[in-house]
């Protein structure tokens, strides 16, 4: 089994509640809090666990909150490798409205970083990067951060033998096509985000293997994802495409669905399947995400059963 590293430079307590009906101007009576440790690279760690897995948890954490993300880690016995973040760690919110089933989420900006704490955490995650292993880079940036974090760590990490892969969005992901980074190994994005980096639409599986393919050829990656939510996964090599589709039950919440599907593919690959394969149990997971409410992520048992309905085909 190869060894995962996950990296959350913005982690959150995520809070998560119902109240029968979301209107203004009234108090609303809420459920308990669930509580969960949240932020892209953490939810990737909890997912892997979840599904029979092992990573560590590199998370930048700081005050009685960053504490508290700490506490949930050990909890669910994943490994953690804390870094001191400038400030208080940050709390999200998601709120459901119980008579119609919407969400509404509340995303804090976290804690502004110096141009010195980048310099130190990017010399710490490179020193953390397992040999032989895998570096997982999700989620947003915390304040502070420049845009070519992920080119730069990109860079860092092709110097030791791990390999890279990033889920990023916004200007950090337009920053690639520019920074002159190395490639990275995998880079997954949603279609929405694809769109915005391409400049145009995708409305098919095609334009969407036909867009990631470009990016490989420039060498921004070696391997590129692109979620099409319902309409499936397209993966793209310079030589091979591939699609996967897993179909859900039900569709509770999508929140986690990118996270899950991140860490089934990148366990998959840590146990030595072929990234058509890995594409596979990643769709699978990101079905399984959505048939979960609030903050939680898939369930082994839900993923298993629907890798097993799940489709695979070249395009």
């Amino acid at each position: 089994m190869t060894a995962i590293l996950t990296v959350t430079l913005n982690p959150t307590v995520d809070l998560s509640i119902h109240a029968d009906q979301v209107a203004p101007e009234r108090k609303l009576r809420c459920s308990r809090p669930e509580t969960d440790p949240g932020g892209g690279g953490l939810n990737v760690s909890r997912a892997i666990s979840a599904l029979g897995g092992h990573s560590t948890a590199f998370v930048a954490l700081g005050g009685p909150t960053g504490d508290k993300v700490m506490h949930l880690l050990a909890e669910q016995g994943i490994g953690l490798a804390p870094f001191p973040a400038p400030g208080e760690t940050r709390q999200s919110l998601t709120v459901t409205d119980a008579a119609t089933g919407e969400q509404y989420r509340f995303v804090m900006p976290g804690p502004t970083w110096s141009t010195s704490d980048v310099t130190k955490v990017l010399d710490r995650i490179a020193k953390a990067a397992p040999e032989n292993g895998i570096v997982v880079l999700s989620g947003s940036q915390p304040p502070g951060v420049p845009d070519d974090f992920p080119a730069r760590l990109a860079t860092k990490i092709s110097r030791t033998r791990a390999r890279f892969f990033l889920d990023t969005s916004g200007k950090a992901l337009h920053q690639l096509l520019t920074a002159g980074a190395k490639p990275v190994d995998v880079l997954r994005m949603d279609d929405l985000e694809a769109e915005d980096l391409a400049g145009r639409a995708l409305p098919t599986r095609v334009d969407s293997a036909d867009f990631a393919q470009e990016l490989v050829k420039r060498g921004i990656a070696r391997a590129v994802v692109v979620a099409r939510g319902a309409d499936g996964n397209v993966l793209a090599t310079e030589s091979e495409r591939w699609v996967a589709q897993a179909i859900p039950d039900k569709v509770v919440s999508k929140v986690g669905a990118g996270d899950s599907f991140v860490a089934a593919f990148t366990l998959s690959l840590g146990r030595g399947l072929t990234l058509p394969e890995a594409l596979r149990w990643g769709a699978a997971a990101a079905a399984a995400a959505v048939m979960t409410p609030a903050t939680d992520l898939c369930t082994r048992a839900d993923v298993k059963r629907l890798l097993r309905a799940s489709s695979l085909e070249k395009i």
